[in-house]
C-alpha cells in the first residue's frame, strides 16, 4: 500500500510514540503512579460542628432523627475513605500484576495503609496484598448509627457527652480516658475519650477493619462480596458477637433496633 507525503509524517509520529511508550514501559518501570482521587483528602477534613443536647430533647422521634442526621456525614465520609483505600490497593495490584514497579510516591501510600489497617507484609505482591481486601471494606451505615446509638444511650451516656465517645471504646493505659463508675474491682480498663465525635467513628471503623476479635465479622462482608450480595447491617450484625459480654442478646438487639428505627434511617444515604 502506497502512503503519500502527510501519511508518511502521521506514519513516523505513530512510530516514534510507541517507541516512547516502549521505553516507559521497559526501561523505565518503576515510574509509574497509580491514579489517585484528592477527594479523599477533602474527606478527611469534615467538621460535623457542635454536638447537639440530645439528653435535652424530650421528643423521642426528634432525639432520634436528630442523632442520625448529625453522625451520618462523618460515616458516610469514612466509607469513602475506605473506598479509595480499597481502589488504590485494587490498582496497586493490578500493577503488579502487569510487571511494573510502584513510584515512591505509591510505595508510600501503600505503606500507609497497610500500617494503617495494621495488616502484616513483608513482600508487594497479588498474594501477600490480597488479603488486605478484607480490612479495606466499608461498612454498612445504618449499623453505626444503631451501634452508636444503642451504646451511647442516644447520644446522653457521659462518655457521648464528655468524651465524645459513642461507641463505647475501651482503652488500657491509666489516664487514658474516663474511668467507669461501676467499674469491677481489679479491672483496669477505661473509656477512651476523642477530640471529636469524628474521632470516635474513625477508631470505631478502623476496629472493626482490624481487631482479631472482629474477624468473623469481616469473612461474613467478604463471603457476601465474593457471593455479589450487598453487606447490609442485618447480614453484618452477627459479626459483632464479641462486641459485648451479652453477645446473642445483644445481637438480638441491635436487630430490634435495625428494625424498629427504620424510619429514622431512611433519608440520603451513601454506602449503606
Amino acid at each position: 500500500m502506497k502512503i503519500g507525503n502527510v501519511g508518511q509524517v502521521t506514519f513516523a509520529l505513530g512510530l516514534a510514540v510507541v517507541a516512547l511508550l516502549a521505553m516507559r514501559l521497559f526501561i523505565f518501570p518503576n515510574t509509574s503512579q497509580v491514579s489517585v482521587s484528592s477527594g479523599a483528602r477533602q474527606l478527611n477534613n469534615i467538621d460535623l460542628g457542635k454536638v447537639p443536647m440530645f439528653a435535652e430533647i424530650e421528643d423521642v422521634a426528634t432525639k432520634k432523627q436528630t442523632f442520625f442526621d448529625f453522625l451520618r456525614p462523618a460515616i458516610e465520609a469514612q466509607n469513602q475513605i475506605i473506598i479509595h483505600d480499597r481502589q488504590f490497593l485494587l490498582a496497586v495490584i493490578e500493577q503488579i500484576d502487569n510487571g511494573l514497579g510502584l513510584s515512591e510516591h505509591d510505595n508510600d501510600r501503600l505503606t500507609s495503609i497497610i500500617a494503617k489497617y495494621q495488616y502484616d507484609v513483608q513482600a508487594f505482591t497479588r498474594i501477600t496484598l490480597t488479603p488486605l481486601l478484607k480490612r479495606i471494606d466499608i461498612i454498612p451505615v445504618d449499623m453505626v448509627l444503631v451501634q452508636a446509638a444503642n451504646e451511647s444511650g442516644w447520644g446522653s451516656s457521659r462518655f457521648a457527652v464528655d468524651g465524645f465517645n459513642f461507641f463505647g471504646q475501651w482503652c488500657f493505659i491509666e489516664g487514658c480516658g474516663l474511668v467507669p463508675l461501676a467499674r469491677a474491682d481489679g479491672k483496669i480498663h477505661e473509656v477512651a475519650v476523642f477530640d471529636s465525635p469524628k474521632d470516635s467513628i474513625i477508631a470505631y471503623m478502623i476496629n472493626l477493619n482490624t481487631n482479631s476479635a472482629y474477624r468473623l465479622f469481616r469473612s461474613i462482608r467478604a463471603d457476601l462480596r465474593a457471593q455479589k450480595v450487598k453487606p447490609t447491617a442485618e447480614k453484618l450484625v452477627y459479626g459483632l458477637m464479641n462486641y459485648s459480654e451479652r453477645k446473642d442478646e445483644y445481637i438480638d438487639e441491635l436487630l430490634e433496633m435495625l428494625k424498629h428505627n427504620k424510619p429514622y434511617l431512611q433519608g440520603n444515604k451513601a454506602n449503606a
